[in-house]
Order: structure tokens, then C-alpha cells, then sequence
């Protein structure tokens, strides 16, 4: 597989630091609300990666973490009368509720900041021992960004000029103008636990150093996050990880394209701002994860209303094909393939082969449900019109299928059961039409009708479904 890796700026073929096996830490949320439209995007996506792992025998352990303590909760708590602890617990359960809606899989490892306040004191007592951090009269205590020569080496610009090109927030008791906190002094009102340097919290990047290194250890494989955390974020853990170690932090970084809503940057004031939340009134979330996946991530992506009823199109197609399959395969029989079908079982692998060209590719997830829906198109061809498929092509066309579904966490819900009770109506109709009792055949599909499925005639027999 080829990863195109932030640090280098090109793509390089991955090799897994131990083999068969794979550590992956992804920035999670900051539980303050529910998560946004932006924040979906690399959610989906590393799920994804994590998915298209397994699928080629890696041993994966995902971490995710959760920000539950920080300004923002802070904020919060205070705007609803509530202890920053309350706030956390709702909205991570938040999360989760729309996380599965999207299909994303639970992480091995969710740790959030307030359950690993050791380790985040221990990584900032090594960094003062050895000259990287300070304390100030405040009771603060900052990573000194020019002690670590390797400053700026993710977002490929130097110190000076990310001094010359930033908002610093003016802050006169810093050495310079780019050192970040690791500890803040506690102010009144504010959640604080207790420190060598006093009572105070955790700086935001120091959570992520801290809780990446304990669960997958001072070096690993994968870092991922949206294009927005390449710097300050990224860059800072870099440094305090590397500082702290004495060894690499993570060795390939993967970072996901912005989202506009409507060709504009979303934001509040403009009004654009899509809680995940608020679209899953309109649409099943699996609609959002499709139209995520049908570009690759790399590339910044424009999310619109047309653009999810395409996506919702898309999704339905691929249905229809499961679900039709699905129908059509319990009336196959058990028999050798035909010549024809065979020649199907030649093209499944080779359709295989090429989902695994794409993802192989830097996770092309566009590329990759193109080769579905080429794929689709011949399994449509073989099983519609070919004279009585076998329950083996049946069987090879939705295995293929599911394969290549499967890795991209799309075509979750199961196909359309339909109750015997149903199944012995419509028998009964289709005997009836035999005899010609058109008036028993009718009356049959309104009852069916009334028990919420419709009937439907093919040239292979009566269909049903829901209503």
C-alpha cells in the first residue's frame, strides 16, 4: 500500500514498523457539542483506512481519543449551568450515536485527557528536565519552539516564517512568540487537578502526546487528522513527543482535505455551519458517508444538498443490485456454473484486484466505488439475463460484492426479510393466476398491500418488498 506521507510530501510504499501489524491514532472530538459536517470527514476516512487494513491481514489497533477538558467545554458548562464532567459524558455519547449512524466502528482505544493526567504531568516534567519546557510566574508552563531545531518540519515552513505569516495571541510572558502552554494555571471557576507546578489543566496538544505514545509507544506507524491540524497541532506533538522520547513520533502522517458547504468555508457567521445531527433528519447517514467516500480524501471536498441527493442515488443503486441478488438467488439452483458464469468468476477476482489497485493507491475510495459500480453493471448483465444462473454465481456476485462493500463500511443494512406468512400469500397468488382467478389473484395483492408489501411481476416471477 502507498501512503502519501504529510512529512515527506509524496507517497510512499508502506512498511508497518512491526510486521502484520498496524498503530493508528486519529484526533478525535472535543466533546463541547454535537460534531460537525468537517468533523465527519476524517472520522469516516481513517475509519476506512483502519477497515481497508484488515481486509489485507493487518493486526490494527485504532486509537481515537476524546478533548474533554478545554475552553470550549469550559464555555459550555457554564452557558448550561453544568460541571465540565456532564458536559463530556453527553456529548461523547453524542458521538457515538452519530458515529454509528455514519458506520463508523468504535476505536480499540478511546482515552480521554482527564483519565490521563499522569502520563501528561510525566511527559512535561521530562521535557523541563531536559531544557524543552518552563514554568512561568503564573503558574503556566510552556515548550520552548526554539530548543527543538526540528520546528516546523510537518508543515514544511521555519520558524520564522510561521512567526512572520501567524496570529500570536500577544502573551508577554512567553520566551517567544510561537511556544505553546503544556500546563495552565488554574483560574477561578476552572476544573484543576493538582501538579508540581500547582493546580491547573492540561494544554491541548500535550493530551495527544501523552495518550498516542502510552497506547501505541514512543514510536508508531500511522498519525492522522484533518489538514487543519497540520499546524499548530501536529507540529506541536511533534515536538513535545520527540523531545520528550528522544525517538520519531509517528512515522507516516495522513491528513484529509478541507470541506466547504455550498462553495463556501463553513462557518457560523455565514450560516453554513451542518451539525451531522441536523442532516440526519433529512437523510440516513450512510448517504453522507457515501457522498465522503466518493471523493478521495486528499482533495478538499464541496458538500450541497444535489450533491447528497446524487450521493443517495449512488447508494440506492448499489441496493437494488445487493437486494435483487438477494431475491433472485433464493429461487437458483444448485448446479454447475455455465462457461459464461465461470468467465464471471474470472472477472470477480480481477474486479477485486482492482478495488485493491485503488485503495492500494493512497485509499482512492473514488477510484475504488468505480470499480463497484463497473462491477455492479456486470453482475446485472450476468444474473438478469443469463438462462437460470447458478446458485454458485449468486453466491460468487454477492461475495464479491460484499468483499469490496465491506472495506468502504457501505451496504450495512441487510436485505429486505420478508415474513413466510407473506411468502405464502404470494404463492398463493401466483397459483391462482396459473388457474386464471384473476378476482383471488387481485384480492391477494391488496391483502398483501394492507400487511405494507408490494408485488411485483418479473419475467422470473413475482417480487416482493416492502411498501
Amino acid at each position: 500500500m502507498k501512503i502519501y506521507n504529510t512529512m515527506t510530501r509524496q507517497k510512499e510504499e508502506f512498511v508497518p514498523l512491526v510486521p502484520g501489524k498496524v498503530g493508528i491514532y486519529a484526533c478525535g472530538p472535543t466533546v463541547y457539542n454535537f460534531f460537525h459536517i468537517g468533523n465527519a470527514r476524517p472520522f469516516i476516512v481513517f475509519d476506512v483506512l483502519r477497515r481497508y487494513f484488515r481486509h489485507l491481514g493487518y493486526q490494527v489497533t485504532f486509537v481515537q481519543n476524546f478533548t474533554d477538558i478545554d475552553d470550549k467545554l469550559i464555555r459550555r458548562a457554564n452557558e448550561e449551568g453544568t460541571t465540565v464532567p456532564e458536559i463530556a459524558e453527553k456529548y461523547i455519547k453524542e458521538y457515538y450515536t452519530d458515529a454509528e449512524g455514519l458506520g463508523i466502528e468504535k476505536a480499540d482505544v478511546h482515552p480521554r485527557a482527564t483519565r490521563h493526567i499522569g502520563e501528561i504531568i510525566s511527559m512535561i516534567r521530562k521535557l523541563e528536565e531536559k531544557g524543552y519546557a518552563y514554568r512561568v510566574d503564573s503558574g503556566d508552563v510552556y515548550f520552548d519552539t526554539q530548543a527543538f531545531s526540528g520546528y516546523g518540519k510537518l508543515s514544511g515552513q521555519n520558524l520564522e516564517d510561521r512567526e512572520a505569516g501567524a496570529r500570536i495571541e500577544v502573551d508577554d510572558v512567553k520566551k517567544n512568540p510561537m511556544d505553546f502552554a503544556l500546563w495552565k494555571a488554574q483560574k477561578p471557576g476552572e476544573p484543576a487537578w493538582n501538579s508540581p507546578w500547582g493546580m491547573g489543566r492540561p494544554g491541548w496538544h500535550i493530551e495527544c502526546s501523552a495518550m498516542s505514545t502510552k497506547y501505541l509507544g514512543d514510536t508508531f506507524d500511522i498519525h492522522c487528522g484533518g489538514v487543519d491540524l497540520i499546524f499548530p497541532h501536529h507540529e506541536n506533538e511533534i515536538a513535545q513527543s520527540e523531545c520528550a522520547t528522544g525517538k520519531p513520533f509517528a512515522r507516516y502522517w495522513m491528513h484529509n482535505g478541507h470541506i466547504n458547504v455550498d462553495n463556501r468555508k463553513m462557518s457560523k457567521s455565514l450560516g453554513n455551519f451542518l451539525l451531522v445531527r441536523d442532516i440526519s433528519k433529512e437523510f440516513d447517514l450512510e448517504v453522507v458517508r457515501m457522498f465522503m467516500l466518493s471523493a478521495h480524501y486528499r482533495s478538499p471536498i464541496n458538500y450541497s444538498h444535489d450533491l447528497l441527493v446524487q450521493a443517495q442515488n449512488a447508494l440506492d443503486r448499489m441496493y437494488t443490485a445487493r437486494n435483487n441478488a438477494v431475491f433472485a438467488r433464493e429461487h437458483a439452483k444448485d448446479k454447475p456454473m455455465s462457461e459464461e458464469e465461470q468467465a464471471f468468476a474470472e472477472r470477480s477476482k480481477a474486479a477485486i484486484k482492482a478495488f485493491d489497485d485503488a485503495m492500494g493507491d493512497d485509499l482512492n475510495t473514488a477510484d475504488a466505488i468505480g470499480v463497484i459500480f463497473e462491477y455492479i453493471r456486470d453482475m446485472n448483465t450476468v444474473l438478469a439475463d443469463a438462462n437460470d444462473p447458478s446458485l454458485a454465481a449468486f453466491d460468487t456476485a454477492l461475495g464479491t460484492l460484499t468483499c469490496m462493500t465491506d472495506v468502504l463500511g457501505l451496504l450495512r443494512r441487510e436485505a429486505d426479510t420478508v415474513p413466510a406468512e407473506i411468502k405464502e400469500l404470494v404463492d398463493e397468488r401466483t397459483r391462482a393466476k396459473k388457474e386464471k382467478d384473476y378476482a383471488r389473484a387481485d384480492e391477494l395483492r391488496q391483502k398483501v398491500l394492507e400487511m405494507g408489501y408490494v408485488i411485483e411481476d418479473t419475467p422470473k416471477g413475482a417480487k416482493v418488498k416492502k411498501a
